[in-house]
């Protein structure tokens, strides 16, 4: 089942512009580690809540995505994930909310996850869902994914993107 990590970090007053986008950057780093799904880590920031207040002072957001629960705990014990909230953020922390969640296996495909995942998974997919094995039949459609729309062309046995 895949895993989200939803963090908001708030650093205390003073702290730099610079300081701030200096992690931002380390952080965005962190998509490389073979424990993040697919390199799905999304860092945002500023918040654009309105009104701000809402966002209750939290000036940047990050979401990642892991495989499973074993993948999460790896990739917060990580070197990396340690040297860069170590480094940038600890020393200028006020607050920090971390909210880990399971995806339901029906909603993993709005996260890049099993369902549309990879071409294999699609293949599949539309085999199953468009073809009986006797059928030579071709077609085209339009689905999401990664928060974009693909047109997909298709005959059996065969995709093309």
């Amino acid at each position: 089942m895949l895993n989200d990590d939803a963090v908001l970090f708030k650093f205390r007053s003073g702290v730099t512009l610079e300081q701030k986008n200096k992690f931002i950057r380390e952080l965005k780093t962190l998509k490389n580690l073979p424990s993040v799904k697919n390199g799905r880590l999304i860092v945002g920031s500023p918040s654009a809540t309105d009104p701000i207040e809402r966002s209750k002072g939290f000036q940047i957001a990050l979401v990642s995505y892991h495989e499973n629960l074993a993948a999460l705990a790896e990739y917060q014990a990580s070197e990396d994930h340690h040297r860069v909230t170590s480094t940038y953020f600890i020393p200028y922390k006020e607050d920090l909310i971390r909210f880990d969640f399971e995806v339901d296996v029906e909603d993993e495909y709005m996260c890049g996850g099993n369902r549309f995942g990879s071409s294999a998974n699609l293949t599949d997919l539309l085999r199953q869902t468009f073809f009986s094995t006797s059928s030579t039949s071709t077609g085209s459609f339009t689905y999401g994914r990664n928060c974009q729309d693909v047109s997909t062309r298709f005959t059996i046995g065969h995709l093309e993107a």
